[in-house]
């Protein structure tokens, strides 16, 4: 536990330090907001969803945004040797992720209520908005994690996990225009986000069960990944 918390400070420090991290749980809110002002909302485009652009944005940060941040954030504490020093001081797989993806978990919520609330949703959709985004938010983070452990730098953890991220955040979009994609891909935590963000009357209950099964499989990903890295205290 103690460890875990010197990990959720040492990220705070680290990330509000790094402006370009930062700016991820800002940028997309931002655009949703103003996309949703100045079109959603205009006469000019009078028929589109008032909450087209709050679902869309809120699913690419979802799918795609965390994935890279935490990747990021992963393979910098490998490139510059943190990861083993706290290792060699007897820090295990849960205490790392603990420590830094509840830190990215915290400021993942306050986005995603930020996406909420720049909405138009009745209470009982927005409480289903936040929490299945925040759950896709916390799956993301964990995927992340695993990027970056499975990478040498943070450039081969871009690379690596940029098209991880473009096929979560984009094949939700594609199995809307297309059914064999759309049952498919319904395994995946960002086509339940995809499902239910699009339609509040489907089974809220299912989807949940779906992210959090894959919230299961990425923590196994993540230990193996881990251990395979050679981080054994």
């Amino acid at each position: 536990m103690r460890s875990a918390k010197t990990i959720f400070i040492k990220q705070a420090k680290d990330t509000m330090k790094n402006p370009s991290s930062l700016i991820q749980f800002i940028l997309f809110p931002v655009v949703a907001w103003l996309m949703t002002e100045f079109v959603a909302k205009s006469e000019n485009f009078e028929g589109m969803p008032v909450n087209m652009f709050v679902v869309l944005m809120g699913a690419v940060f979802a799918g795609m945004g965390l994935i890279m941040v935490t990747a990021g954030i992963v393979a910098e504490d490998i490139e510059k040797k943190s990861l083993r020093f706290l290792v060699m001081a007897g820090v295990k797989p849960n205490q790392y992720l603990g420590g830094t993806g509840s830190f990215l978990l915290v400021l993942g919520s306050i986005t995603a209520l930020l996406f909420g609330l720049i909405g138009i949703f009745t209470t009982a959709e927005l409480v289903k908005f936040v929490v299945v985004l925040i759950a896709c938010v916390a799956n993301s983070i964990i995927l992340g994690a695993t990027v970056g452990l499975m990478s040498k730098n943070q450039q081969s953890a871009m690379s690596l996990g940029m098209p991880v991220a473009v096929v979560l955040a984009f094949t939700p979009m594609v199995a809307n225009f297309n059914e064999t994609i759309y049952n498919a891909s319904s395994f995946l935590y960002t086509q339940q986000l995809n499902i239910i963000t699009n339609d509040f009357t489907e089974d809220f209950t299912k989807a949940m069960i779906v992210i959090f099964i894959n919230m299961v499989v990425l923590i196994v990903l993540f230990s193996l990944a881990y251990w395979k890295r050679g981080l054994r205290s």
